[in-house]
């Protein structure tokens, strides 16, 4: 009994460490060591395959999510004690995903050294389960961690899935060099994962991007963005930052956050007019976040392009934040017992904003941690991305910096620049490579400008898409379900 509550305490530690290897901590090399070490409890102890694999996801999920407590306070004006609960219920059931996990793992272990392609095989369809099951929520994937490592470029290729992959496969390798009869495996298994860390593929860069853009950061309390009271200074702030980029320097674009202009431009044409005075006075195109009344009653919130023209430029979100821009079809009788939900509707646009030979893809909030929305967008013809958020949200959490992880990602898959644009930050220019071009710290006003290059490069990633890892990982689950059923022990 002592040593079953041993166990399941040290399966929770090891997933509570998870939060840690992620931005702003960065402390990457823990999680070879946490997923490491849950993979042996689970070899240890495989009958606990339940407890073992609630303990790791809630150290994960539940004990990592601690900041959406706070925002369901301050935000959401809901006691903290019910903001823990809330926080309590999400990490039990993200935890399910993690005894799945470990129940295939320990049906279909029959020696230790499967353990090198079926745990990983089994974390990657994990993660994309996660990825689409009840609109999907693929926080924190474990590719984020490659971010400023040599294993990043590989994602340009395999994508994060097969980053993913190689994780857990050095994670395994790790786990079976402590077993006699499986260590000579192990030491060639992780002997691979050296080699493919030191030859990593080269992503270019030009050297010399030739157009310049500036980001705004307003610096928009999250408690005064909707208040009517409120809403002079912001657009004083958004305005007055614009014109002094556009006299610094000469800009191809200005860009404004998520939901920057909180009103609908379409009924309120004496800001309208004066919103379009503004801009046209810093001769440059400016993209802002806003919403848009649909004759349908529902609104879309996304992204205008004024650029002189006499009608201007808007593409929708397409994947809308449950329960904050839209209540489940599956829970109805929500919107009643939370009436503040928003009621928007997705856009079923490409995504495409035109500006001369820009072809600029539109990523706003939640859909910059999906890797189909911004394939689709690269599909459709982008040669920049924009990322628009509004983090404020998340207050001074450690979500917004594992946010911007994923945005990283998404430029090497995309093998494009993505110009972020935030409402308290983190603002900034990333490069093909993932790497942070210009920044400038968060929770202050102010602005990021910097240079960028439209590029039509395809990625062997976004040629490709998911489709080889996942047909590898169903094909090793299916080897290992094979073996199962014939008992086979080959070493």
């Amino acid at each position: 009994m002592h040593s079953k509550i041993t166990t399941t305490l040290l399966a929770l530690i090891f997933g509570a460490a998870m939060p840690y290897t992620f931005a702003p901590y960065n402390v990457w090399w823990l999680a070879f060591i946490a997923l490491a070490g849950w993979l042996g409890l689970l070899i240890k102890q495989p009958k606990q395959w339940f407890k073992l694999g609630m303990a790791f996801g809630f150290g994960w999920f539940g004990l990592g999510a601690w900041w959406l407590a706070d925002t369901l306070q301050i935000y959401g004006h809901l006691p903290y004690v019910l903001g823990l609960l809330s926080i309590t219920i999400l990490g039990l059931i993200m935890s399910l995903f993690f005894v799945a996990w470990a129940w295939f793992l320990q049906k279909l272990l029959q020696h230790k050294v499967q353990a090198l392609w079926l745990f990983p095989a089994l974390g990657v369809l994990e993660e994309w389960v996660r990825s689409f099951l009840f609109t999907g929520l693929p926080w924190t994937a474990l590719a984020n961690l490659s971010v400023n490592t040599p294993l990043a470029s590989w994602i340009s290729i395999i994508g994060s899935y097969g980053a993913a992959f190689m994780m857990l496969f050095a994670a395994a390798s790790l786990t079976l060099l402590f077993y006699a009869n499986t260590r000579k495996y192990a030491m060639a298994a992780f002997s691979i994962c050296v080699l493919l860390w030191f030859f990593s593929p080269n992503i270019p860069v030009p050297q010399q991007p030739t157009l310049t853009a500036a980001l705004i950061q307003p610096n928009i309390p999250q408690d005064k963005k909707w208040d009517a009271n409120f809403l002079n200074h912001t657009m004083q702030t958004l305005t007055s930052l614009s014109a002094q980029a556009a006299s610094e320097q000469k800009l191809d674009l200005i860009i404004w956050p998520e939901a920057a202009v909180p009103f609908y431009l379409s009924r309120s044409p004496s800001w309208d007019h004066w919103l379009k005075a503004q801009m046209k006075s810093w001769q440059t195109p400016v993209i802002f976040g806003g919403i848009k009344h649909l004759d349908s009653g529902k609104s879309q919130n996304g992204l205008f392009l004024e650029n002189g023209e006499s009608t201007r430029q808007f593409v929708g979100k397409h994947h809308l934040v449950p329960f904050g821009e839209y209540v489940p079809s599956w829970l109805p009788w929500l919107g009643k017992l939370v009436p503040d939900i928003g009621d928007f509707e997705p856009a079923t646009d490409q995504g495409i904003l035109t500006l001369a030979t820009q072809k600029i893809g539109s990523v706003i909030c939640y859909e910059s941690i999906f890797a189909d929305e911004v394939r689709q967008r690269i599909q459709q013809g982008a040669n920049v991305l924009v990322v628009v958020t509004n983090d404020a949200w998340y207050d001074t959490s450690p979500a917004a910096w594992q946010h911007l992880q994923a945005s990283q990602i998404r430029a090497i898959e995309s093998g494009r620049y993505i110009l972020r644009a935030t409402n308290t930050g983190v603002s900034t220019i990333i490069a093909p490579d993932g790497s942070i071009q210009q920044t400038m710290p968060w929770w202050q006003e102010g602005m990021v400008i910097g240079h960028y290059q439209p590029l039509s490069h395809i990625t062997v990633y976004q040629q490709w898409g998911d489709t080889p890892v996942l047909t590898l990982v169903f094909f090793l689950l299916i080897l290992g379900g094979y073996q199962s059923r014939r008992k086979e022990r080959f070493i």
